[in-house]
């Protein structure tokens, strides 16, 4: 798979596209399909919170879209805090048919669309006060379109929260004790990851999204990088994860409104 970097910022192909859309839909439909259900709201990711940053506000009355629902679990944290309306895309038939059960079981209605986030699927223009993405932005094949896109779906002064692994923390490996990088930061390029399946991914710079969100009329209101220590304290302060994040981010959080 050939991939151009132009203007600092990740081009593919039509046909590169549907590579990765097949190769990760897959994945989520079967080997991926219960990984990373700890990543679902009021967490970010790891040792980021939403009830310490209160990034969201009160949405109560308000419409809400979700971008990679996943398994529905951060539709029902909205749906308790008394969203009036809620509206799902996922690139996953399985995520997209385990996020509706879950939310008929607790008798939450919600729109729910299988569809890449890159595409038009049928989401109202100018309709939502929201929409959020929790750790599943980074998947999309074309960030500017799909940021983009995005901004079309809000209203004038709506908002847009998503969280994504901090790239720093791609770049990192521990080595005898010591965290080395294993690859530069600067390079963005797809690359296969090591798990249980076949799965592609990116690791974008934090200035390529911040240009990207910019280009797509959005404002930067908030960003978030830093650990949270009482989180930490609470879990397994030794695991590989908390000793990476009491050194480097590893999650990062961008609150923008659109202008």
């Amino acid at each position: 798979m050939e991939i151009k970097s132009v203007n600092r910022s990740i081009i593919i192909d039509d046909m590169d596209k549907k590579i990765v859309h097949k190769t990760n839909s897959f994945y989520w439909d079967t080997a991926g399909n219960d990984f990373l259900k700890a990543i679902v709201l009021p967490f970010y990711g790891a040792f980021v919170s939403e009830e310490k940053h209160q990034l969201f506000g009160d949405v109560s009355g308000k419409k809400l879209l979700e971008v990679g629902c996943g398994n529905g679990q951060s539709l029902q944290y909205q749906a308790e805090r008394n969203a009036s309306e809620l509206w799902a895309v996922d690139i996953s038939e399985r995520q997209i048919e385990k996020a509706a059960q879950h939310l008929n079981s607790l008798g939450v209605s919600a729109k729910l669309i299988c569809s890449p986030m890159e595409e038009e699927c049928g989401i109202p223009t100018d309709y939502f006060d929201y929409v959020y993405s929790i750790y599943a932005i980074g998947w999309t094949t074309d960030l500017e379109g799909t940021f983009c896109r995005i901004s079309s779906y809000l209203k004038k002064d709506g908002v847009f929260i998503f969280s994504w692994s901090h790239p720093i923390h791609r770049c990192v490996t521990e080595d005898n004790g010591r965290f080395v990088f294993k690859k530069s930061y600067f390079d963005e390029d797809w690359y296969p990851v090591a798990v249980e399946g076949e799965l592609l991914l990116a690791d974008r710079k934090i200035s390529t999204y911040v240009n990207a969100l910019a280009k797509a009329g959005f404002v930067v209101e908030h960003m978030i990088e830093q650990t949270d220590d009482e989180i930490m304290q609470s879990r397994d302060n030794n695991s590989d994860m908390a000793k990476r994040a009491k050194m480097f981010p590893v999650t990062f959080v961008i609150k923008a409104r659109k202008l």
